[in-house]
């Protein structure tokens, strides 16, 4: 199956401990690369989520965001450091005695000053496995999406490829009909010229020309990628860089066809290949 790397996923879940969100986004990346944003209550968790991150993705750019609010009959308490805060007012009021027009305190100040406010931890062995079980399941969605978004691509593939296969076969109908071309055209400027060339010469010329113009070895290497990549897309699995690979070579040997070809109708063929081409690999860039 293949695989997008540009999918969302949210999932959320409640119970008597509070509730939580899961989001994770993903975007294409050379390689896999993850960030986890979690609450200070789930820190612990984080070697946990990405081992299951990379159970489930193995190529592409993930964030997980986590938000998580715990109920009040969960026992979390909030209380205030007193003994800090009077030696913040203690030191407010001993600076202000040295400016000429103090600005008064503000509560909201103190309570932010860090240390202050003192939440009780939560207790993760009673949540984790609902941590883990939110997680697992925005997994399990975000690579749904991305197999749904893969088998567009896939789709989008193979069409490409048969347009390809077209583009071959009709250079490979008009090499008899270059040959018979060049035969005539020698002939006419023999004539011409009033030179008389025996058949044998007439013959090495259009071998001559023939290896010249050759691209038997290019159409047959161009078969062979196209067969690769259409068994790399029936496989399955991890395959972005391998195709990108298989769209350097083929834009190779599209290339060497254009510059062999002597005739309006085989470089178009080759034009064709190189746009085919880079429609696919534009789009393999996207490919887990």
């Amino acid at each position: 199956m293949i695989q997008s790397m540009t999918a969302f996923a949210r999932t959320q879940s409640q119970g008597d401990w509070g509730s939580m969100v899961c989001e994770l986004r993903s975007i294409n990346h050379r390689y896999l690369e993850f960030s986890i944003r979690l609450p200070e209550a789930l820190h612990e968790l984080e070697v946990l989520m990405r081992e299951r991150i990379r159970h489930h993705v193995k190529r592409g750019k993930v964030e997980c965001y986590f938000r998580f609010q715990p109920s009040e009959v969960a026992g979390i308490e909030i209380t205030v450091n007193t003994s800090l805060a009077k030696k913040l007012c203690e030191a407010n009021e001993a600076i202000a005695k040295m400016l000429a027009n103090p600005a008064p305190i503000n509560t909201m100040d103190i309570l932010h000053w860090p240390g202050i406010l003192q939440i009780a931890e939560v207790d993760l062995e009673k949540i984790q496995d609902e941590v883990m079980a939110l997680l697992e399941k925005a997994l399990h969605d975000l690579v749904e999406a991305r197999s749904r978004e893969g088998s567009q691509l896939k789709e989008l593939f193979m069409k490409r490829l048969d347009s390809m296969q077209t583009e071959l076969g009709k250079a490979r109908l008009r090499l008899p009909a270059i040959l018979e071309s060049q035969r005539e055209r020698l002939m006419a400027r023999f004539s011409e010229a009033n030179i008389q060339l025996d058949s044998n010469r007439l013959e090495q010329e259009i071998v001559l020309f023939a290896q010249k113009i050759d691209v038997t070895e290019e159409l047959e290497r161009l078969d062979t990628h196209i067969a690769e990549v259409r068994r790399v897309l029936k496989q399955g699995g991890s395959m972005g860089r391998r195709l990108d690979f298989l769209m350097q070579e083929l834009n190779r040997e599209a290339n060497t066809l254009g510059a062999k070809s002597v005739d309006n109708d085989t470089t178009r063929a080759s034009v064709e290949l190189k746009v085919l081409i880079e429609q696919i690999r534009e789009q393999v860039q996207n490919v887990e």
